[in-house]
């Protein structure tokens, strides 16, 4: 992307922002940003999630976590690697925790792919080098993305240690099969990522991979608030040994797996 088109872009983004030029958009962003004057939301002071691998993995090939996903955020399906975009996805153990893992790993595990997300890293490195603040970290811990602000310039896709960002190479939308008109589409040449289902929680909802797990029975995501003590959340972390994505960069990732 040339000087010229980034410095048009950025301004176009900030006088759409301004004028509600592109409405659906806009007003999503400011349902997800002032959540505390929306009756019937769901608040927090630092939102964590925690994957119980034990329970993920007596499901093996299930991905209704995914599939919730990426249909309610219309996340579209392009199966060439290069310009795939995905919230969350599967990865292998010893990939996803490549510190976690030695010789003596349980073998069970290290054969299996786990669930991977957006981290909501309390540290963000992506918060840190973005120019246009098209990523920003919310005050109960939530990191977000404005689609409309991001100028394509991918400093938060290299930033971000744990592959959790994709760049819209191509226009995504003829890939959505079923649109949610609930939920905004994207354009060529935008980053974007799992936002912690921001948009539901303002509605009093839990998270969509949260949700569909539920719905399994499997109940292998749990997801609550750690600035408050969420008594559900502290007690798995204290009964259970849990393990974070790379905790040597010192990011400190919101997203524990219990293994």
């Amino acid at each position: 992307m040339d000087n010229s088109r980034r410095r048009f872009l950025k301004a176009a983004g900030y006088t759409a922002l301004g004028t509600g030029l592109c409405a659906p958009l806009g007003s999503a962003l400011a349902r997800v940003i002032k959540t505390e004057s929306t009756p019937g939301a769901i608040k927090g002071k630092s939102w964590a999630m925690i994957v119980d691998t034990k329970k993920c993995l007596q499901k093996e090939g299930c991905t209704a976590c995914l599939d919730a996903c990426h249909k309610v955020h219309n996340v579209p399906k392009i199966d060439d690697p290069h310009d795939e975009i995905k919230w969350i996805w599967k990865e292998q153990y010893e990939n996803a925790f490549p510190e976690q893992s030695h010789d003596f790993t349980n073998e069970a595990l290290k054969e299996k792919k786990l669930p991977v997300l957006c981290n909501h890293c309390e540290r963000a490195p992506c918060v840190r080098v973005c120019p246009t603040q098209a990523t920003w970290k919310r005050e109960d811990g939530i990191v977000m993305m404005d689609m409309h602000r991001c100028i394509g310039c991918r400093y938060c896709v290299v930033a971000c240690p744990y592959g959790s960002r994709s760049f819209n190479f191509r226009d995504p939308r003829p890939h959505i099969a079923e649109v949610n008109e609930k939920y905004p589409t994207r354009m060529k040449g935008v980053v974007e990522k799992c936002n912690f289902c921001a948009e539901r929680l303002v509605k009093g909802e839990m998270p969509a991979c949260v949700e569909a797990c539920q719905n399994t029975g499997a109940n292998a995501l749990i997801f609550g608030d750690l600035g408050s003590k969420d008594p559900k959340l502290m007690e798995l972390l204290r009964r259970n040994h849990t393990v974070r994505r790379k905790p040597g960069l010192g990011t400190e990732p919101q997203i524990f797996y219990i293994v």
